[in-house]
């Protein structure tokens, strides 16, 4: 009995997620505008409104897999070249996880932002060693345990804030993000530290009942 009930309630949970990702109209979008997934929905609506790439800019995108937030990029700094009047920018991609190829973007796959070897490659790879915009859609594999996920995803967000002194330009842009909770408020503080400009965004593409939001950090003090 106590197998039967934990198979309907798991069948009932995937079934009513199934039912909500089908109806989801980012999802439909997705497919219809040939985005690898509705992530990059966010994206566009952070960058319509708050216009954060612009071409010829350099973009380091962390957690890129499966690349949807590369293809924004790639549309947005003009990566291809696809207007000649316009400067041509650069995205490059690190994920643990494998990325498939996308044209007009760099990919490191199976490579830890954090290792400082990855670091060392990153910049051999950047045209001037140092980027424009980081984009950060990081999570970490979910425990399930609120509290210790999102202590794990503030973490990765100081680690990309450490990062950023080796890595991004002067009034650089940092896109983050995070899952509310307790730590939200260090991380925000500790941006403020370091840039002139902090807002918290809830992007129409994140899920309402989602404790995910971003962090949009611009105008980077460091040298």
């Amino acid at each position: 009995l106590h197998t039967m009930g934990a198979f309907l309630k798991k069948t009932g949970t995937e079934h009513w997620w199934l039912e909500r990702h089908l109806k989801d109209p980012f999802v439909k979008a997705t497919k219809r505008q040939h985005y690898r997934c509705r992530s990059a929905f966010k994206l566009l609506e952070i960058d319509d409104k708050l216009h954060i790439l612009r071409p010829g800019l350099a973009v380091l995108d962390c957690g890129a897999a499966p690349g949807a937030w590369s293809q924004v990029a790639v549309e947005r700094v003009n990566a291809l070249g696809t207007d000649p009047a316009l400067p041509t920018g650069f995205v490059l991609g690190v994920d643990l996880l494998r990325i498939s190829p996308l044209e007009g973007a760099v990919f490191l796959s199976e490579a830890d932002v954090a290792d400082p070897g990855t670091l060392r490659t990153i910049q051999s790879l950047l045209p001037a060693e140092k980027v424009d915009v980081i984009l950060s859609d990081m999570a970490p594999n979910a425990t399930g345990i609120k509290e210790l996920d999102h202590q794990k995803l503030i973490n990765l967000c100081l680690g990309l804030l450490e990062l950023s002194k080796s890595i991004l330009k002067p009034k650089g842009t940092i896109l983050c993000k995070f899952w509310d909770g307790h730590e939200s408020r260090l991380l925000q503080n500790r941006l403020k530290e370091q840039f002139q400009d902090v807002r918290t965004i809830k992007p129409q593409a994140s899920r309402k009942d989602s404790a995910e939001a971003y962090y949009l950090a611009r105008l980077y003090k460091g040298k």
